[in-house]
């Protein structure tokens, strides 16, 4: 079982990134797929859920209107699309998926933004 996050670097403020994580070793669409994010000396701050049905929901305040969360059953993949990135989005983000009985996570990828 495995996710593998990928898309993370270093950019400025106002720019574009998008995340990807991709899910092998599982039945990707009998699980609901969330991105994290966390900040060293904090914990996990739940930014996005989409579900098995692709119903997404964003959690987290301060980004909504800004990141969204698709998910491609073929490619077994969940992305993590930011926009209009700020300082305040700089983190370590987590890919999460989950179903009733298992959870698993992935290795994190760092988004740095800043000036």
């Amino acid at each position: 079982v495995q996710l593998v996050e990928s898309g993370g670097g270093l950019l400025q403020p106002g720019g574009s990134l998008r995340l990807s994580c991709a899910a092998s070793g599982f039945t990707f669409s009998n699980y609901a797929l969330s991105w994290y994010r966390q900040v060293p000396g904090t914990v996990h701050n739940l930014v996005s859920t989409i579900t098995t049905t692709g119903v997404s929901t964003t959690y987290l305040n301060s980004v909504k209107g800004r990141f969204t969360n698709p998910r491609d059953k073929d490619k077994s993949t969940v992305y993590l699309q930011m926009n209009d990135l700020r300082p305040e989005d700089t983190a370590t983000y987590y890919c999460n998926a989950r179903t009733g009985t298992n959870e698993y996570w992935g290795q994190g990828t760092q988004v740095t933004v800043s000036s």
